[in-house]
């Protein structure tokens, strides 16, 4: 069974969406690794610690990619790597939401640092979210085809 052209359109408007929040998560986990000390004094944090810190939270941004990859090869197939991909993007949001109205005031740059996740972490999702919209409910008979 072949897929007609809106379904390939929606295939590749859902890949492109993903894609796009894959890469800008990509970027920030290789240029906290590899970059680290451009980023510790946001965190208020500084030294070989502070490096290690940076560079930790950039490899968690590696690992924590691998849903997003198999969601970009086919979101089809993948549609639970997409949905896993959807609420990963969502605890981050929720999570750092929660961890700024932690910080008491006095810390404006840590804050700073947290809304600029919240906000990049918020993007994602809406972007995630409507990626999972463009390839619907109904995926079973495309899914087989694919």
């Amino acid at each position: 069974m072949f897929l007609n052209v809106e379904q390939t359109r929606r295939i590749w408007i859902a890949r492109l969406l993903v894609l796009v929040v894959l890469m800008i998560n990509l970027q920030a986990a290789l240029l906290f690794i590899m970059m680290p000390d451009r980023f510790v004094g946001a965190f208020e944090l500084s030294g070989i610690p502070g490096r290690a810190a940076v560079q930790g939270v950039g490899i968690l941004f590696l690992m924590w990619q691998v849903p997003y990859v198999f969601a970009v090869v086919n979101p089809y197939k993948n549609r639970r790597s997409l949905v896993e991909a959807n609420l990963m993007q969502l605890i981050g949001l929720v999570g750092e939401t929660v961890l700024l109205f932690s910080i008491p005031a006095g810390y404006p740059i840590l804050s700073s640092s947290i809304r600029r996740f919240i906000f990049f972490d918020a993007g994602g999702l809406i972007l995630l979210l409507l990626a999972l919209w463009h390839i619907g409910k109904n995926t079973k008979s495309i899914i087989s085809s694919v």
